[in-house]
């Protein structure tokens, strides 16, 4: 006589303890990304923060504008050698698309600041656009890799004539964009603050990618999260 075989298969019991270790696990990966969103955000509302008590603190001790003093009256009032200065008209003005002509001041912003001990780091004042992908010898870069500028120009989004404002850098995802908005503003790209980079018009790190905002010709235009963009550039206006 031919014995049946026996089938084996997974009980009710095991089944839900590997569905309750999936659930950890993926629990656990989406607890993991929010915690290093988190920091990311954290990360770029700190260095908004320390580079505008920088500027301020630097322009109380000696009543000049970093990287726009000259390097000889920088060099002079810090007590170091510096390499790079400005015209001392009062202003850092954004450069032109396509020209190095200014560059020298918003690079010798962060030698200064740098130098006399404001801000971190070892910049060297040097010309011309930073790459998008950034340059440690010549300024900041955020957690992303990408520049920071401190200029004084129009572009970012909403009302606006110039104004002095620090490009937190490109390669920020808008879900990053949004939450830092909310952290120091209104959560919302084109008023306040904290707003979005203009998408064109100004030399490439200047920029935005066109998508981080969902419409700006609307009432009231937002952060698009859905769109999942990943090169915004919040732009924090001093």
């Amino acid at each position: 006589m031919q014995l049946k075989r026996q089938q084996k298969g997974f009980t009710l019991v095991e089944i839900a303890v590997v569905l309750v270790i999936i659930g950890l696990l993926l629990g656990g990966v989406l607890k993991g990304q929010e915690l290093i969103s988190s920091a990311r955000v954290r990360n770029l509302a700190d260095q908004q923060a320390g580079i505008q008590a920088a500027y301020f603190g630097f322009q109380d001790r000696y009543r000049a504008v970093p990287g726009d003093m000259n390097s000889t009256a920088a060099a002079d009032a810090i007590g170091v050698a510096v390499n790079q200065g400005g015209n001392e008209n009062g202003r850092l003005e954004a450069p032109v698309a396509g020209t190095d002509a200014v560059w020298d001041e918003l690079n010798a912003v962060w030698e200064h600041l740098a130098k006399a001990g404001f801000i971190k780091g070892n910049y060297d004042g040097g010309g011309g656009q930073p790459p998008a992908a950034g340059n440690t010898e010549t300024s900041p870069v955020n957690v992303f890799s990408s520049p920071l500028i401190l200029a004084r120009h129009a572009g970012f989004e909403g009302d606006g004539a110039a104004r002095l404002v620090l490009h937190l850098g490109q390669n920020v995802p808008v879900d990053i964009a949004r939450e830092l908005d909310v952290k120091l503003d209104d959560g919302r790209p084109t008023t306040g603050v904290l707003r979005t980079a203009t998408e064109s018009g100004g030399p490439t790190v200047f920029e935005s990618e066109d998508g981080c905002v969902d419409d700006l010709t609307a009432a009231d235009p937002q952060w698009d999260v859905a769109a999942g963009v990943t090169n915004c550039n919040p732009t924090y206006l001093f």
